[in-house]
């Protein structure tokens, strides 16, 4: 008997301690959080050095500083050269929420929200800090509020001039030079400008120039000095017109996140995304301004003969842009011109 009431003692007291450790969060075991991974999709070719493609580098310092701040919780795979998903279906999977993440030229999507032809409209924007004091401003304020009501929240803030590539002898620097020129400008308001210049339009995402230029649909191509160097448009060229002292052209290419995804991370991760993609912006400035430089040079390396633009050309363009592109933006986009007054304002 005595045996019998230990051993119910015993159990006794087994049963009241576990309760008790359970009760207190011991003795079982510590939740887990679930592990996230996130797929970030961009154009632009690997980088394999260290003066490769910036903006894959960007990425992948994203995606390795968010894994270690997180210890693990948000891992993100980049897939760079369209190896995920192709470049015009890119932003409108961002806003789905099909697609996770992407550098991506944010005018690209202007036929699914014309705001965003603001981001590459020329001679609206002359220098990398101007483009970047868009964010503590009421038209960058207003545009991350516009874009998350898309679907888009913005990263990293990234901007990045550009100049022209072409097959004619001739570098092509003032509105006169681009006459019954195949012309690929990259947004529908750059277009706008050239066709007021008397260019014939053709339009392809930047990872195509080569092969347009290639096979003679184009002539010539506005786009990044970085893409310019990354697609070795050198190679199909004649001239190149440099953007390292004056450009008409300068992309807004920012690092983005679907916003259904970031909604479903917790506070915690939500903080070290925006923490990271902030640290993030002078590497992207830095590295844009560098390429500015490296193109010229690339360009004149591979034989082709460079030309820089001076300011009274830079005028010219900005004089015709404001006659078409600024009028057209102001004229058919909803609330146009006010975008355009707020944009104007940032000098």
């Amino acid at each position: 008997m005595k045996s019998q009431r230990r051993s119910v003692l015993r159990g006794f007291v087994a049963t009241t301690l576990s309760a008790s450790l359970l009760a207190l969060g011991l003795g079982a075991a510590q939740p887990t959080f679930a592990q996230t991974t996130l797929k970030l999709s961009h154009q632009f070719p690997a980088a394999t050095t260290s003066d490769g493609d910036f903006r894959d580098r960007l990425a992948k310092q994203f995606a390795a500083e968010v894994e270690k701040r997180t210890q693990g919780q948000v891992k993100i795979t980049v897939y760079p050269g369209n190896s995920l998903m192709k470049t015009n279906t890119q932003f409108g999977a961002l806003r789905k929420g099909v697609l996770d993440m992407s550098v991506l030229p944010l005018a690209y999507g202007g036929g699914e929200v014309p705001e965003v032809n603001l981001t590459l409209m020329p001679g609206l924007i002359t220098s990398y800090e101007q483009g970047l004091r868009w964010r503590t401003s009421p038209i960058g304020q207003q545009l991350e509020k516009h874009l998350e009501e898309k679907g888009l929240k913005i990263l990293t803030w990234v901007w990045q001039a550009g100049g022209i590539a072409s097959s004619t002898e001739k570098p092509l620097v003032a509105p006169d030079d681009v006459k019954g020129v195949k012309f690929r400008g990259g947004s529908k308001e750059m277009d706008v400008m050239l066709k007021g210049a008397g260019a014939a339009i053709t339009n392809v995402p930047s990872n195509e120039i080569y092969s347009g230029m290639q096979s003679k649909v184009l002539d010539a191509a506005l786009t990044s000095s970085t893409s310019h160097i990354s697609f070795r448009l050198y190679e199909t060229s004649k001239s190149f017109t440099s953007g390292r002292k004056y450009s008409f052209w300068y992309m807004f290419e920012p690092l983005l996140i679907s916003n259904d995804v970031f909604k479903k991370l917790t506070p915690e991760q939500q903080k070290v995304m925006v923490e990271v993609g902030l640290s993030l912006e002078k590497f992207a400035m830095e590295e844009a301004k560098k390429d500015d430089e490296r193109a010229a040079e690339v360009f004149a390396k591979a034989g082709v003969k460079v030309a820089d633009m001076d300011e009274a050309a830079f005028r010219k363009w900005q004089a015709l842009s404001q006659q078409t592109s600024w009028k057209d933006f102001a004229d058919k986009v909803k609330d146009g011109q006010r975008w355009m007054d707020m944009a104007t304002s940032v000098k």
